[in-house]
């Protein structure tokens, strides 16, 4: 089955990505909606990806046997083969959402130019050559039934297959063409018989490969080297007769332990709204998972040398930060020392209506190496800090960065008083400001894959902070490939989520 079939298909209910992971959860991490606009433009972008598909597309060879009673000849056997669609129009196309089942598409009117070779035999003659033959009236309607099976994947089963092809005109090329397009006519008939026989089993058996490779589909991608995000559909999908929605886990894991979060995802609802799209609702869940999984597989957790923080520190001071650089450069590079950053506890998430926050706590230690390579504790304190997330959409991803808002350092008791660590706070504050957020916000800059199809984008993106959740809105564009696709062998050319996957079952 072609790369851009899947695509197609794979659109019409819109942009599930990947996974399976069993979930005892009663509210999903992530929705994403579709309305009638995604599937208005879906018939719109479609049709560009079905001409190119059904110009690549074989179709089989159309065989069969008539009388041509003006030249007494009892039979004419005859063959197309090669048979190409060169152009096609399907002015009429609809799909519309069917509630609690799925999609229903719909074509009528439509025509099609197909060129083909041919060879006759008859007891007085045989021959071959070229024709064209000309399909009008071309009507198609189905209903695309989507669910989910029991590992979290989307299924598709086609129902209710309506397909006709109302006219067809044979016309040959070569030099016995008038000939041969004498008796043209009578084989117009069989050959419609043949092609309408045809065009339900054809699509259904396209359906059924999609849905086939859809179960094979390994589910859990791995997001990087701490973390695997689990993307898989908690319930079948909600179907009205304005949109679809998709219920998904979204919830990150550590890489070596499946096991859930040691808390639940709270309901949230879209808004009532079709001035989009596409909808994408990200709960907090979402980010409190990633937060616990980072937290657990020591993402956390670095070291940096004295070449790193002067580095950081000079690349990325201005004004104070610059004082304080050297400030640091007096103390840090007087000997070989080291910084430890790591997180006491999983970061503290806060979604509200207009503010995003992300409180770090953690304990940092200032560690000098002897020339016995024993490393020792100059200084250690413990501190809070409070930032901002900002947020935007780059390509299909959603990027998170940082800004901090203050630290909240603490001292145990029994260093208050004393001047060596006091004078350590300043230093300690600027590392942290101008050395360890921008190294977090480098890696934040790989982002958080977002429901998406090959070769379309978001455009025209809102993205909204509210309670407990965020609100991406957009608009989607499909963008033609500048190069052909590899040919299909699983996933790979539809770029959903790459990665490592893996599966689980889903109660």
């Amino acid at each position: 089955m072609s790369t851009k079939m899947v695509q197609i298909l794979w659109g019409c209910f819109v942009l599930w990505n990947v996974c399976i992971s069993p979930t005892q959860t009663a509210y999903p991490g992530i929705k994403v909606r579709a309305t009638q606009r995604a599937l208005d433009y879906g018939v719109q972008a479609g049709m560009e990806m079905i001409e190119q598909m059904v110009k690549e597309r074989h179709i089989p060879d159309l065989k069969g046997s008539e009388m041509v009673e003006f030249l007494k000849v009892n039979y004419v056997n005859y063959n197309f083969s090669n048979i190409k669609i060169n152009a096609f129009s399907f002015p009429n196309t609809s799909l519309a959402f069917v509630p609690r089942m799925g999609i229903k598409a719909l074509t009528n009117h439509g025509t099609a130019n197909i060129s083909t070779n041919w060879d006759v035999k008859s007891p007085l003659f045989q021959d071959t050559g070229g024709a064209d033959l000309f399909l009008s009236g071309v009507y198609f309607t189905g209903i695309l039934i989507l669910t989910r099976n029991a590992f979290g994947h989307p299924t598709l089963m086609l129902q209710d297959c309506h397909a006709k092809v109302s006219h067809a005109h044979v016309s040959f090329a070569g030099e016995l063409s008038v000939l041969y397009n004498s008796f043209a006519e009578p084989m117009e008939k069989p050959i419609l018989k043949n092609l309408n026989a045809m065009l339900c089993p054809i699509i259904t058996g396209e359906v059924e490969a999609l849905n086939s490779n859809l179960s094979m589909l390994d589910v859990l991608t791995k997001i990087n080297n701490y973390t695997l995000l689990d993307y898989s559909l908690t319930s079948p999908p909600e179907i009205t007769e304005d949109y679809i929605d998709l219920n998904l886990k979204g919830v990150f894991y550590p890489l070596e332990n499946l096991a859930d979060p040691p808390f639940s995802p709270l309901p949230f609802v879209l808004p009532e709204s079709n001035d989009y799209m596409l909808y994408i609702g990200i709960s907090e869940y979402f980010f409190r998972s990633a937060s616990y999984a980072h937290f657990i597989s020591g993402a956390f957790n670095i070291t940096l040398s004295t070449k790193e923080i002067t580095s950081h520190l000079v690349r990325n001071s201005q004004g104070v930060g610059n004082l304080l650089s050297r400030i640091a450069e007096i103390y840090i590079l007087s000997q070989p020392l080291m910084v430890r950053i790591m997180a006491t506890e999983p970061p503290v998430i806060n979604l509200l209506p207009g503010n995003f926050t992300l409180d770090i706590p953690a304990s940092i230690m200032i560690l000098t190496q002897s020339e016995n390579s024993t490393v020792e504790t100059i200084v250690s304190m413990d501190f809070v800090a409070s930032t901002s997330v900002g947020l935007v959409i780059l390509g299909q991803r959603l990027i998170c960065s940082l800004s901090l808002n203050r630290f909240r350092l603490s001292l145990p008791e029994s260093n208050r008083g004393n001047i060596e660590v006091l004078r350590f706070e300043n230093i300690l504050s600027s590392i942290l400001h101008f050395g360890v957020l921008p190294l977090a916000n480098a890696k934040l800059q790989q982002g958080f894959p977002l429901p998406s199809s090959h070769n379309i984008s978001l455009v025209n993106s809102d993205i909204e902070v509210l309670e407990h959740f965020i609100l991406i809105s957009t608009d989607l564009k499909y963008e033609k490939p500048i190069k052909q696709q590899p040919s299909f062998s699983g996933w790979e050319g539809l770029n959903l989520i790459s990665g490592q996957w893996r599966g689980k079952s889903v109660p």
